[in-house]
């Protein structure tokens, strides 16, 4: 409990910067005044919006008066919708969590048996293709992927749907080509790892002792292995955003990224801010999650 308290207030800190970046998002873009009204909009037009939206005032009063509505989790409304921001953001945001989740998936399936494999045929033609493959699958772009998952089994073979969200089956493609890149990263990281830890000294022993191979490389080799493996699932959370924005565009699926592309195109900033937010708690959560696993992978790591 002391630890999960004293991560939560180091959290405080790195909050107000996200907050002081996303604030002076609405500067970068141009005059919010400008952005919301028709170019022929009248002068009085535009000075009672500025006074309205308190634009008049000094950058950091205004600052002030925006981290007072973020911290009752009001971004201001969206022109676009017509009704709060973040409403709007936490209504995608499950589809977004729902195809993060997936992409893991289908990551952990794919790399643990290819990665434990290529380690304990080290230099075989097994480990030679996984490698290769592991290097293709990291190489690829994410829309060049979901483009041609989509032309073979949508176009050729009409075995999957296009886009949309709604079964299982209009998932798997978008949690493929999200989860590819992925899988191929942690596939070379549990490789390296695992023929580190197959050469350690409790290995052996465990050996000696006559344990089967499959508990020695399961029980003992692959569960050290991983702890690497968890601080990268932890950092590539910000990636796995990003990587969905262009997934969900690719295949139209109705979650954060494709609206946070659609807010960036109108120049809806009060989306903009409220997603960036959203997506920044989410980063900060999971690594704290990832902490928690390592004490829960290795017993020995002192949380302090």
């Amino acid at each position: 409990m002391k630890y999960f308290i004293k991560r939560l207030i180091q959290a405080v800190p790195v909050l107000f910067i996200i907050s002081f970046i996303i604030f002076s998002l609405v500067y970068m873009a141009g005059d919010p005044v400008l952005l919301m009204l028709p170019e022929d909009a009248p002068q009085e037009d535009k000075q009672a919006l500025r006074e309205a939206l308190n634009l008049d005032e000094p950058f950091h009063v205004q600052y002030m008066t925006f981290v007072g509505n973020l911290m009752q989790g009001q971004f201001g409304k969206s022109f676009t919708y017509g009704q709060e921001a973040l409403p709007i953001v936490l209504e995608r945001l499950p589809a977004t969590i729902e195809l993060a989740f997936a992409a893991i998936f289908v990551a952990t399936i794919i790399s643990i048996p290819f990665g434990i494999w290529s380690a304990t045929k080290k230099d075989s033609l097994g480990d030679v293709f996984i490698s290769g493959g592991a290097v293709l699958g990291k190489a690829m772009p994410n829309f060049w992927l979901g483009i041609m998952l989509i032309l073979l089994f949508s176009v050729y073979l009409g075995a999957l749907p296009v886009s949309g969200r709604g079964t299982i089956f209009h998932l798997i493609l978008p949690a493929i080509t999200l989860g590819t890149g992925i899988a191929a990263q942690i596939t070379r990281l549990i490789r390296s790892n695992m023929l580190d830890i197959l050469h350690q000294e409790y290995i052996r022993t465990a050996r000696s002792k006559g344990l089967k191979e499959f508990l020695v490389i399961y029980k003992h080799a692959l569960r050290n292995s991983l702890i690497p493996v968890v601080t990268i699932m932890a950092l590539q959370t910000s990636s796995l955003i990003g990587g969905a924005i262009i997934t969900e565009t690719v295949f139209s699926w109705p979650g954060l990224g494709q609206l946070l592309i659609q807010a960036i195109n109108t120049r809806d900033m009060a989306i903009v801010q409220a997603s960036v937010f959203v997506v920044a708690l989410l980063v900060i959560m999971m690594n704290l999650l990832a902490d928690v696993m390592y004490r829960f992978l290795d017993p020995r790591i002192n949380l302090k």
